[in-house]
């Protein structure tokens, strides 16, 4: 019998002498993350063919943080961006539904109240066929869309078919992202594992999974407004994007308000102006129960009234009226909706 000694060395591993095979998805880390001048940007194809891989459980975690870091500190691209939505769309299997809106909202509200939540549902009272879309609250000390659906009798969907029924009955649907596109809300909450947002936060903005009609996109950060209105042309998408109040697609009645749209692949531009010369001081608390009273006429709220007016005019002209004629539209709308919840 041969004794051991507990306390003798362990014996090196065996050496390695043949060169692993390198992972699939390490050429989109390498595009990115090659230094200063060997890094650049994906090309559209690179950019869905590695969405793809992503979304089809083909990556490591280690490449997956990296590549949302890599991009990130890039800044996405209209190639890039239009890559990923197209791999998201090629694999969402959505039903055709008639939706005229395509409404994200993954911002949350800090400032004022959500009141673009009561243009929507305004716009719906007319018939106005609404998908909301969220990636639930992911930030503290913001009121997110998802906190307020029972409060506003937002239908809560959790699947197509329940999509369909609430379009239907009420013409306003709110689908959680994670419920139509898991693996990019897991990506979404990896923001207070790595601490920054990733590009995921603004490819939400511009998956239009149902196919609407018009396509309304906030980007709080400047600069990016354009990019997401280019992406969305590359697409061939009709959408109009702006600076939101807190991120949310709001119109800030206390500021001058720049669209950046594109239409049939062509991109344009316009400039609306504030609609109060003073700035409203921003109330000292959010609460949603004030959103309610407002809707049934019992408080008055200056600020709110010309925010969610202005917000369904833009929605209206998304739809194809006139900036003048929309927000007509928009004080008829809000005159004659029923006031009941």
């Amino acid at each position: 019998m041969t004794l051991h000694n507990a306390t003798s060395p362990v014996l090196p591993a065996a050496l390695v002498t043949v060169t692993p095979a390198e992972h699939p998805f390490a050429q989109y880390v390498r595009i990115l993350g090659k230094g200063k001048r060997g890094a650049r940007g994906l090309t559209r194809e690179e950019a869905r063919a590695a969405m793809g891989m992503l979304l089809d459980d083909l990556v490591e975690e280690t490449q997956l943080g990296a590549f949302l870091m890599l991009l990130r500190h890039k800044e996405e691209s209209p190639d890039e961006l239009a890559g990923f939505t197209e791999a998201l769309r090629e694999r969402l299997h959505a039903p055709a539904l008639q939706v005229d809106i395509d409404w994200p909202s993954y911002a949350g509200k800090k400032r004022h109240l959500p009141w673009f939540l009561l243009a929507a549902k305004c716009l719906a009272n007319q018939g106005v066929r609404i998908f909301l879309h969220g990636g639930g609250a992911h930030t503290a000390g913001r009121l997110y869309t998802e906190q307020l659906l029972e409060v506003l009798n937002i239908p809560l969907c959790r699947d197509w078919p329940s999509v369909q029924q609430a379009l239907d009955q009420q013409h306003l649907a709110f689908m959680p992202l994670g419920d139509w596109a898991p693996h990019l809300q897991r990506m979404i909450d990896l923001r207070n594992t790595l601490g920054l947002r990733s590009p995921i936060h603004s490819l939400a903005r511009i998956l239009n999974p149902l196919g609407a009609r018009c396509g309304l996109q906030s980007i709080f950060h400047p600069g990016y407004q354009a990019v997401h209105r280019d992406a969305s042309g590359l697409l061939g998408d009709h959408v109009i994007v702006i600076k939101g109040d807190g991120g949310e697609i709001e119109v800030n009645p206390d500021a001058d308000c720049h669209l950046y749209g594109t239409t049939a692949g062509q991109s344009w531009e316009e400039e609306w102006p504030a609609l109060s010369a003073l700035r409203h001081v921003k109330p000292a608390q959010l609460d949603p129960e004030h959103l309610r009273a407002f809707w049934r006429g019992e408080v008055d709220d200056a600020y709110g009234r010309l925010a969610l007016i202005a917000t369904m005019a833009l929605a209206l002209h998304g739809l194809g009226l006139e900036r003048d004629a929309a927000f007509k539209q928009a004080e008829a709308y809000w005159a004659t909706r029923n006031p009941s919840f």
